[in-house]
């Protein structure tokens, strides 16, 4: 599904959106080789630590893990954007890394 440029802005911090901003044309084309490897690694991290505090929530909403917090959590609908976003980065930024790598 994809997401509106609003639904992204809310499920994203101040960080996350540079990084997901670098990762569009015509951004991403400037980027040398360490720095697209960089990036590549820096939304890897992102999206595996959203995905497990996403994990961690389902889990506690269906009763089968124990709370982290005070309470349970509640819905992970905006974490789950967070992670599609973070995802679609991601697929960008190899598909740029492969598109160097034949060319």
């Amino acid at each position: 599904m994809a997401l509106t440029k609003k639904q992204e802005d809310r499920a994203l911090n101040a960080d996350e959106k540079a990084l997901v901003e670098r990762s569009r044309h015509p951004e991403i084309k400037a980027l040398s080789e360490k720095d697209l490897a960089d990036l590549v690694r820096q939304l890897r991290e992102k999206r595996d630590r959203a995905q497990a505090i996403a994990r961690q929530q389902r889990r506690e909403v269906r009763g089968k893990g124990a709370p982290r917090g005070a309470e349970a959590a509640g819905r992970s609908d905006g974490l789950e954007n967070k992670v599609a976003v973070l995802a679609n980065a991601v697929r960008r930024a190899n598909g740029e890394r492969d598109r160097r790598a034949t060319a």
